[in-house]
């Protein structure tokens, strides 16, 4: 394909400037009450976190448990290049000024309530959110959920408020089963200082029909967020579950190292949304994962499109017979950006059920790369999964891989995996333009088709952030 087939640097340069603009219009001066007095991880800062908390004892244990072992973990080397983050320079907690988990709109502090109300959130609660809640740094600022759900006993709160009021519910789940503090080096960091975050309860029979929507702020430089997510949902229930990020740029590293715990009882129905827009200073390295039990639906839908690199790979662990798992995820990779995500699938029960499909943008020098794992347990038998994935390369300096791997120890299975990359088709963008449509037009409407299935699912009626991210990324080609 030559060059006057590819889409153009002008345009492609818009899409970048677009994009750094809007995340430099929610920049703040930091502000802070209180943070840990050293940078870098130690036991004493671990320490400090908890007491700042008023935290129970089991929590303290479970992370200076974390700390013992984030110290005997090496980082990653298997995956993108993570040697300019350097997790002594990053400062672990940070309490912004201003009141902690306000229910009313009117209690947040002006300068953060103004950062929300640029991003539309306010005005998307009024509307349709069933529930809202905003993190700036390391604290949950605001949380409402409407009357009739609670009086349904749904439970949407902070994380730290769910430790003090609901331990019954936290500590039976908290980074045991799911996601250990063993899992990786950054589930081990994230067990040790985690802060902030949703945890979200389903009774039996509850279906909460409005999505919940959290949307995570970072502000303060050279800092890290560690939020958790704990969502349970009982026998016959359903939620649909939604957050975004962003975060002005700096020129030091900053680190996201969020973990996701997702419990789906019996016969329960889960769709969990992320779109995150970081900025390219920020690594983004999370653990999210979910245990399906008998006849459970889990949806995992996800959008990547800022931070320099992501490392993320949402696991479905199907532990009941008929649970099911589908997985729908675009990344945009640009210049800088490195995107090295995708799914895991693992089949521990017969007549269970996934499907992947994973479409990924690369541009301007950036790499998208999919790595996923499908295993399924001997005596899964009546088991299927089809894995698709899609590349679409937008000039001769970027790149896209996939890395699939297949873990399969039952015969009686159907399983799938198809991968494609390419580039934007010359007949394509020759058939639009003879039809009057620029080239810019063209190629944008192109893009928009090869994304289709993934944004289709996006909740973009009431997403109002979603919205403008999409139209962004997709301005100007």
């Amino acid at each position: 394909m030559n060059k006057k087939n590819e889409a153009s640097p002008g345009a492609i340069r818009k899409i970048s400037d677009s994009l750094d603009a809007y995340r430099e219009n929610i920049r703040n001066p930091p502000k802070f009450s209180y943070r840990v007095g050293e940078k870098g991880l130690s036991e004493k800062i671990v320490r400090e976190i908890s007491a700042s908390k008023g935290e129970p004892e089991w929590m303290l244990q479970k992370r200076l448990f974390s700390y013992r072992v984030f110290k005997t973990k090496p980082i990653p080397t298997w995956g993108p290049d993570l040697s300019g983050l350097n997790l002594d320079d990053i400062t672990n907690y940070v309490r912004p000024e201003g009141k902690k988990n306000a229910r009313s709109w009117s209690e947040v502090p002006d300068y953060i309530k103004n950062t929300y109300e640029r991003l539309g959130i306010p005005q998307a609660e009024r509307q349709i959110l069933g529930g809202v809640a905003a993190q700036y740094d390391s604290e949950v600022f605001y949380h409402s959920i409407q009357k009739r759900l609670e009086e349904q006993g749904v439970i949407f709160c902070g994380m730290d408020q769910a430790v003090q009021e609901y331990p019954e519910l936290v500590k039976p789940k908290f980074m045991t089963t799911c996601v250990p503090a063993g899992d990786n080096k950054f589930s081990a960091l994230h067990g040790a200082v985690w802060s902030g975050g949703s945890f979200l309860y389903v009774p039996k029979g509850v279906k909460v029909e409005q999505p919940l929507q959290i949307y995570f702020i970072m502000n303060y430089p050279q800092y890290g967020q560690f939020e958790h997510t704990l969502i349970m949902t009982e026998e016959d229930s359903s939620v649909n579950y939604i957050e975004g990020c962003t975060a002005p740029h700096y020129e030091t590293a900053s680190v996201h190292s969020a973990v996701v715990e997702i419990f789906a009882g019996k016969h329960s129905r889960v769709r969990y949304t992320s779109v995150q827009n970081w900025s390219k200073n920020v690594y983004n390295l999370n653990t999210k994962r979910a245990i399906v039990q008998a006849g459970a639906v889990m949806e995992w839908i996800g959008g990547t499109l800022g931070s320099g690199v992501t490392m993320l790979y949402p696991c479905s662990v199907l532990a009941g017979e008929g649970a099911r798992a589908d997985h729908l995820t675009i990344a945009l990779a640009g210049e800088g950006q490195v995107k090295d995500g995708g799914a895991k699938v693992i089949h521990l029960a017969p007549d269970t059920h996934s499907t992947v499909i994973s479409k990924s943008i690369s541009r301007g020098g950036g790499i998208a790369r999919y790595r996923g794992l499908v295993k399924v347990k001997k005596g899964c038998y009546g088991c299927s999964a089809h894995v698709r994935c899609d590349g679409l390369i937008l000039d001769s300096s970027s790149g896209s891989d996939t890395v699939p791997r297949m873990e399969i120890e039952e015969n009686d299975v159907q399983i799938g995996h198809e991968a494609t990359v390419g580039r934007i088709s010359a007949e394509q963008l020759l058939y639009l333009r003879s039809r009057g449509i620029s080239e810019e037009e063209a190629t944008r409407l192109i893009i928009a088709g090869f994304v289709e299935p993934v944004v289709k699912q996006l909740p973009l009626e009431y997403a109002v952030e979603i919205n403008r991210l999409i139209e962004m990324e997709m301005e100007g080609l």
